[in-house]
Parts: structure tokens; sequence; C-alpha cells
């Protein structure tokens, strides 16, 4: 019998813990595609030919044909040994940002009880995508509007819902699953271009990614341009 893709609600008996971790999961993921981002970068790349061609002067690597073909090669070792360095760099750079946004992700209210949060409202809902028995991806919809109004706190629909998680493991995105798991959406969700296979799916359902200025960061360059004017 061949194998079969199931999505089911989220059961925290039995997916707690693997839930917990994979959101976690989510959130570093992001960082290793920051990580790739940066080594292709314009200015990355000149810092990194520069360095090695310095060290390579240094050395005196530089291919010398009249001695043997095979000294081309001698300028590779200085690459790789300068780039290494250049790698440990940017991932030190970037890990306390994608390390505090996971923290923040783990810390936020839904997070706390899952299956209670999702089940304040009967348009929320957090999905589990099994393949053969295995877990392989989830998704988040929030359609909850959190009344405060009083000390009984309860929520409400909401006419919109936000999908706050949505991960599928490698090497699924290729197979299009998250494709299953989106049908689940509604209206408006944040996308990132860290995950490209989510941004795909996104866009091809239709959805617009959520884009935001805060108003410290617009004031600071409206300052800024009245300088410069």
């Amino acid at each position: 019998m061949a194998p079969s893709a199931t999505i089911r609600p989220f059961s925290k008996e039995r997916d707690d813990k693997v839930a917990h971790f994979m959101v976690a999961k989510a959130s570093m993921e992001s960082l290793a595609a920051a990580n790739r981002r940066a080594y292709y970068h314009p200015i990355i790349l000149s810092i990194w030919v520069g360095i090695s061609c310095a060290f390579i002067e240094y050395m005196q690597w530089w291919p010398n044909p009249q001695l043997s073909p095979l000294t081309y090669l001698s300028p590779l070792p200085a690459f790789a040994s300068v780039f290494v360095p250049i790698m440990f760099l940017i991932d030190w750079l970037n890990r306390p940002y994608f390390e505090k946004l996971t923290q923040d992700v783990l810390r936020a209210p839904d997070m706390r009880d899952i299956q209670e949060y999702y089940s304040r409202s009967p348009a929320s809902g957090f999905w589990i995508i099994d393949y053969d028995n295995r877990f392989v991806g989830l998704i988040a919809i929030d359609a909850s509007i959190e009344d405060t109004s009083s000390n009984n706190r309860k929520a409400t629909t909401s006419e919109t819902a936000t999908i706050r998680h949505f991960y599928v493991q490698e090497p699924y995105p290729a197979a299009g699953i998250q494709d299953d798991l989106l049908s689940h959406a509604i209206i408006k969700a944040p996308d990132s271009p860290l995950v490209p296979y989510a941004r795909k799916s996104l866009k091809e359902a239709g959805f617009l990614g959520i884009r935001s200025l805060q108003r410290a960061v617009w004031e600071n360059r409206k300052k800024a341009d009245n300088t410069c004017n």
C-alpha cells in the first residue's frame, strides 16, 4: 500500500512537544537562509576575494605554469581558508536576532497552550500533516479576537484569519505538500523571503504579504531626508 498524506487537528497529548520543536526549528532555519544570502552579497564576495588575494600574495601561491599546470590549483587553499572564518562571522552576527525571534515565538500566547488557544474560535485551528504516519508539517490559523473589556477574558471570531505558523520539513516542499496545508488558510498571512517555499505557495494562492513600518524608523528617515535637503 502506497504511503499517503493526512491532515489532522492538533492533539495535545500526541503533538505538543513536536509542535513546539518544529515551530522553533522553523525560526532557526531562517538563520541558515539568511546566512546563505549573506554569502552571495557583493560586498561579502568582494571582501572574500580581496583578503584571499592578499593571502595568496603573502604566501606566494600564485600559479606558475612554467613549473607545472597543477600550480593553477595552488590559490584554492587560500580562498577556502579565508571563507571559513567569514562564514562563522556572518553566523555570529545573525544568530542573536534569530535566537531572540525564536524565543519570542515560543513565548507567544498561542504557544502556551496550543490546543486551548486555537479552540477559542471555531474559525481557528492548528493542523498537522503526516506522511506515512510521520510528521512533515504544520499550519496554525488564528481567527480570534481577544476581548479584555471585562475580567472574563474571551475570544470572538475575527473577520479575517492570520497564519501564525507555517512549516514543512525538507524534502517535502518539493512535492507541494505545503499547498495542501495552505488550502486551510483564509485571507492574510505574513511571509518571509527567508522561507521561499512558503512565500511561493502564498503568492500562487493569491496571498499578499504583510508589510509594516515602525513609527520610530519612519521619523528617523524623515529627519535624515530633511537634513539632506
